[in-house]
């Protein structure tokens, strides 16, 4: 049985108390913290810069998932990696020069991933697949939380997991948009193993009891 990873989104927790909303992550049990960088361009909506996580970094050792939807990430990926990211995730919409910014965020001693929104199709990374760390597909249109699952982008993480196996390739696959308990088991039967959550998890009464429901504890 694979490892599955939940990771929940600080999008969805009260900006004015980041602090406290990473600590909730961790006492939860979850095993990553996603953070959304957005900049008003790429999506219809702002959060915070390289300085917020740097900051975050400081408060624990936690496994920083950082989703890049900007616009020419190539120039922003390098300020990231050095606040403290672990793993860079950019859109294939937004670069020109994926299989580079691939191979930079490596150089960087980072993990890189590459994401898709509900519009582009999974075919289309193709070769890339062979060298990134994780393929994020959205499975809603980026920009706010709290939007409903999309299940006909289920699809997709079924044709990448099949791709995978086939090619024998190692990248995981990560789901990012209106998880939440009613719908994660489907998701994981479609073959995600990074379920990224947010307003679902920052709502929950017991977070633990959440986290371990989708764990399976």
């Amino acid at each position: 049985m694979r490892k599955i990873i939940i990771a929940p989104s600080m999008l969805s927790a009260n900006f004015s108390e980041l602090g406290k909303g990473l600590s909730e992550i961790a006492d939860s049990g979850a095993d990553w913290v996603h953070l959304d960088v957005m900049d008003g361009q790429f999506v219809p909506n702002l959060t915070f810069g390289p300085a917020v996580v740097q900051d975050l970094r400081q408060l624990n050792k936690f496994f920083f998932d950082v989703h890049l939807m900007v616009n020419t990430p190539d120039r922003i990926a390098p300020a990231f990696a050095k606040a403290g990211a672990d793993l860079i995730t950019f859109h294939y919409e937004a670069a020109v020069h994926s299989h580079r910014l691939i191979q930079e965020v490596k150089g960087m001693g980072k993990k890189a991933g590459i994401s898709i929104i509900p519009s582009t199709p999974a075919l289309i990374l193709g070769d890339l697949l062979a060298f990134v760390d994780l393929v994020l597909v959205m499975t809603v249109n980026p920009g706010f939380g709290g939007q409903k699952l999309l299940k006909e982008c289920l699809e997709k993480v079924r044709f990448l997991a099949e791709e995978r196996k086939r090619r024998g390739l190692n990248f995981l696959i990560s789901v990012d948009g209106g998880i939440n308990s009613q719908n994660f088991a489907e998701v994981i039967t479609a073959g995600a193993d990074v379920l990224v959550t947010g307003s679902a998890f920052f709502n929950a009464q017991d977070k633990a009891s959440y986290i371990g429901q989708m764990k399976g504890i």
